[in-house]
């Protein structure tokens, strides 16, 4: 067993630690793996995805194009993340996003088919589904709220707190259209904030 399919499995035990070495063989032997290069497309715009994505190492971007040929970034699937449009996938529709590695990416593939028969074999699997899914709405919820109810600025330190890690991972362009900022507003935010923490080290939560 690869180390990739074996992270995806610790996954698994850590939403469902009462998953079984009988489940958990089921679920290894439709697996497979995809090694993918910076900027090379996994999922592309208008298909139907028949597999769904766990990215095991790198970085991906969901983004659609707008009627100006425009770059809409409106993810970002790190490490232990699910590289999808999960309604789409769900409803085995074509997905309106396209998803790209900005960083060299090994993802372990699990097809629709092999998780329908699963949950069919095992009711664990059903359960597993559904917490997953239940987790992907509730990321989705708050960022339709953080657009509500957010400044700019509350977005980007909001992004600062959960995901730290992708500050030098992501580039500001893409990262500015995810925040829905504009790039020149978002470099004023950073130097605003960064000129605080100089002044004030770990107040960052405070500013």
């Amino acid at each position: 067993m690869t180390e990739a399919f074996q992270a995806y499995l610790e996954s698994i035990k850590v939403i469902c630690p009462q998953v079984t070495d009988v489940e958990l063989d089921y679920i290894v032997s439709g697996l497979t793996i995809s090694c993918l290069k910076a900027k090379q497309i996994y999922i592309s715009a208008n298909t139907i995805q028949k597999e769904i994505g766990f990215v095991y190492s790198g970085l991906l971007r969901g983004y659609y194009i707008d009627n100006y040929g425009n770059q809409i970034s409106i993810k970002f699937i790190r490490e232990n993340e699910f590289a999808a449009l999960f309604s789409a996938f769900i409803a085995q529709q074509p997905s309106k996003y396209y998803f790209q590695c900005i960083e060299p990416s090994i993802i372990v593939n699990i097809p629709y088919q092999h998780i329908q028969n699963g949950y069919e074999k095992f009711p664990i699997m059903e359960r597993y589904g559904r917490l997953v899914a239940e987790e992907v709405l509730k990321v989705l919820q708050k960022r339709i709220e953080s657009f509500l109810f957010e400044t700019a600025e509350q977005r980007y330190l909001k992004f600062m707190d959960d995901y730290p890690d992708l500050a030098k991972r992501v580039s500001i362009s893409n990262l500015s259209i995810f925040l829905g900022i504009e790039r020149q507003s978002l470099t004023s935010i950073r130097k605003k904030i960064d000129l605080k923490l100089v002044k004030e080290p770990n107040k960052l939560s405070k500013i």
